[in-house]
């Protein structure tokens, strides 16, 4: 079972992925213990794990924010992650069993299903599994560990890009590509597609930079 101090850490650090508190955003602990209905100290300890994983900062005397990244560092973050992610998708197309084939294809269906949800966030929750699955598919117990520590850092950011018009009909249309090649044991294309699908360049990027800016200035 997990302490309280685990289950605190994942429901604050969802309300960061999902926007609920913004970067730069101060978090009040005796807040975040009267909204949660608990103390303060394992409030701090649901702090201090996170701010070992990069996604707070814990300031001396100045209480913690939510963790901002440079555009130049989310550039590079985003590089390091497309690299793995196409690593993983190289791997899972030599070593995905049926069984894994077929999870991948569940998870795929059910993005295609959340495309038209009233909540824009369902596609980003399904689009998580998805990607879990390549992870998994890889078969290579560290790579899953890196992946899934840079995934949970860029979670917020992943999801902001999400919002751009028309950029979750083009998220689909990359995964269903990514599926084919896995399924049909393309490795170096099944990689290529995912570094692709993964890593922002112009527009995407300019794009995420303005919706940071946005909730920025609405947190301020």
């Amino acid at each position: 079972m997990k302490k309280r101090s685990e289950l605190l850490r994942e429901a604050i650090e969802e309300m960061i992925a999902v926007g609920k508190l913004a970067p730069g955003q101060h978090l009040d602990e005796t807040e975040l213990a009267t909204q949660f209905g608990v103390s303060r100290t394992p409030i701090r300890e649901a702090l201090i794990q996170l701010a070992s994983m990069g996604i707070i900062v814990m300031r001396p005397r100045r209480g913690a924010i939510v963790a901002e990244i440079s555009p130049q560092k989310l550039i590079e973050m985003f590089e390091v992650m497309s690299e793995i992610e196409a690593m993983c998708a190289r791997l899972a197309a030599r070593r995905m069993s049926p069984a894994d084939h077929a999870a991948l294809l569940a998870a795929h269906h059910a993005c295609e299903e959340a495309r038209n949800a009233p909540d824009p966030d369902e596609y980003f929750y399904r689009g998580e599994t998805f990607h879990q699955c390549i992870y998994a598919g890889s078969h290579n117990a560290f790579l899953i560990e890196q992946a899934r520590t840079l995934h949970r850092r860029l979670r917020p950011y992943r999801r902001l890009q999400l919002r751009v018009h028309g950029r979750i009909d083009k998220s689909f249309s990359e995964h269903d590509a990514v599926v084919q090649a896995i399924i049909e044991g393309r490795s170096d294309a099944a990689g290529e597609l995912l570094r692709d699908h993964i890593m922002i360049q112009g527009h995407r990027f300019t794009d995420l930079i303005a919706s940071l800016s946005r909730i920025s200035n609405q947190a301020a």
